[in-house]
């Protein structure tokens, strides 16, 4: 009888062990499920880039609408103006809008050089630093950080501060 009772509370307590692992389990999922959830319902406006060489922005928000333009610039920043069912309402640089899958943009931060004529890109962030080369509007880089009115930027894998003023992509959206 002793025998059995000691096997009756080891069975049991492996049990409960093993429900205690289940529900350790199910709520990790949870919070990670919740997370995901949370990271698609950003606030909008905020900025993305274009995840691809190759981006479909279309007339509403589903692949049944019509494909307005196609995008050929991966890392090109956009601000994502609306959200809805994994498809993002977005402005380009020159102000147009359409939809594209959540899919198919990145959260990491880009900069487009805007304006008339080539930005100086310079080695601190200050009017007075050395120009390290200039960039053509158009140009395309990662941005890094901004401060004092300039902004860091990686293009090609080269860095220098430009002028806030002569990036889109960053500041307030």
């Amino acid at each position: 009888m002793k025998l059995r009772n000691k096997l009756g509370y080891l069975d049991a307590m492996k049990a409960l062990r093993s429900l205690a692992i289940i529900a350790a389990t199910l709520t990790l999922w949870v919070m990670v499920s919740n997370t995901a959830v949370h990271a698609q319902d950003r606030e909008v406006p905020y900025w993305a880039t274009l995840r691809f060489d190759e981006v479909n922005m279309r007339k509403g928000p589903s692949q049944d609408f019509p494909i307005d333009w196609v995008y050929k610039r991966k890392g090109m920043p956009v601000q994502v103006v609306r959200l809805r069912e994994g498809w993002r309402l977005v402005q380009d640089p020159d102000g147009a809008q359409g939809w594209i899958a959540s899919s198919q943009l990145s959260p990491k931060l880009g900069a487009m050089i805007v304006g008339d004529g080539v930005a100086n890109i310079r080695d601190q962030a200050s009017g007075a630093a050395t120009v390290l080369w200039k960039a053509q509007p158009g140009v395309v880089g990662e941005l890094l950080r901004c401060r004092d009115s300039f902004c860091e930027i990686d293009i090609e894998g080269k860095s220098g501060w430009v002028l806030a003023t002569r990036i889109w992509g960053a500041g307030e959206t």
